[in-house]
């Protein structure tokens, strides 16, 4: 995907690229002017932005051992510090940082953290259902 991204930032000159995939459409457009304003006001700290999920919850690694917290104290999971899942919801970069990195995300990345329910994304028929049952609710009013 990212030799993809290299040919497309090829054809048009820009200082910096948006993208964000269709897999995500709960995600709303005042969330991306957010991160792009967010972004822009603080590029002399940044050299590009991608969206994070917060996520607090007690994670084991493939050898029984915990990643995020003590097993010896049971903090309520609310009080773990939290991790931040990468949801391909929305990048900013340059073409530079592509050129250079082979990826979008560069060597100062800003973390935008979303909702989880406008993260949601649909890679299989399971979130698929889910993402349109969350559709419905949205459509109805009941969702934010």
């Amino acid at each position: 995907m990212n030799e993809i991204l290299i040919h497309d930032t090829g054809q048009i000159e820009a200082d910096y690229y948006l993208q964000t995939h269709s897999t995500n459409p709960l995600l709303k457009g005042e969330t991306i002017g957010a991160a792009i304003r967010a972004f822009l006001a603080k590029t002399y700290l940044y050299d590009s932005l991608f969206s994070v999920t917060r996520v607090q919850k007690r994670f084991w690694d493939e050898l029984s051992r915990p990643i995020n917290h003590n097993s010896m104290i049971m903090l309520r999971t609310q009080d773990l510090p939290p991790i931040y899942e990468e949801n391909s919801c929305i990048y900013i970069f340059t073409r530079e940082i592509l050129l250079q990195n082979r990826t979008r995300i560069g060597n100062r990345p800003m973390m935008f953290e979303i909702p989880a329910i406008e993260a949601q994304d649909i890679d299989d028929e399971t979130e698929f259902n889910v993402t349109e049952m969350l559709m419905l609710l949205r459509q109805q009013g009941k969702l934010g």
